[in-house]
């Protein structure tokens, strides 16, 4: 039988990603190899120019090649209405919905007791200094409606106590849904019924 460890490996990392198992990760691979000048090259050649190049705002911890995001350069979207979201895939399903013209804020998780994630292990410090630098006048919690979500939102909700005005999604967000997998008017829908905490 031929030496397949560099294979094997492959599999193993696939396995890693969200959604993928070991058998699903295994098809992948063998898929990727079949069509190896039409899929697996360009595929290597991409992800090494995405950890190349791929960087976290310093702003808002969104993802692009610049330490600023176009998003947060942009002075017409300074309207004093921020957009706090727990993670990057949550501020691009935002975006996909063309509603908001504010910033946003990734957090980069939610407040887990179980997990030891505490306010200092989140982007809610940095948070905080950027409603003063950036004369936030609104703050819109569009956080999962999750355990956690529900928790973080309440924990930032007391800490912005008289110092902004609050919002949260309201409509068309299910309890336990989440952001990323919400079609385009459900945000719109959601956003638009955003209600004051």
């Amino acid at each position: 039988m031929p030496d397949r460890t560099e294979i094997d490996a492959l599999i193993e990392l696939m396995a890693r990603l969200p959604g993928l198992g070991p058998r699903s990760a295994r098809r992948a691979v063998l898929h990727l190899i079949r069509k190896r000048a039409l899929l697996l090259q360009p595929l290597a050649d991409a992800m090494q120019a995405v950890a190349s190049t791929a960087r976290e705002c310093l702003n808002c911890g969104n993802v692009g090649t610049a330490d600023i995001c176009p998003i947060c350069a942009d002075e017409k979207r300074g309207n004093g209405q921020l957009c706090v979201v727990e993670d990057v895939a949550d501020l691009w399903a935002m975006e996909r919905s063309g509603v908001f013209k504010g910033r946003y804020h990734v957090l980069g998780g939610t407040l887990s007791a179980l997990d030891s994630v505490g306010p200092e292990e989140l982007r809610i410090p940095q948070m905080v200094t950027r409603i003063d630098a950036e004369s936030v006048t609104e703050v819109i919690l569009a956080l999962n409606a999750t355990v956690d979500g529900q928790t973080t939102a309440h924990y930032i909700a007391d800490q912005l106590e008289h110092r902004v005005a609050l919002s949260s999604l309201a409509q068309g967000v299910p309890i336990g849904g989440e952001l990323d997998y919400l079609d385009d008017g459900t945000i719109t829908a959601a956003l638009n019924a955003r209600k004051r905490l």
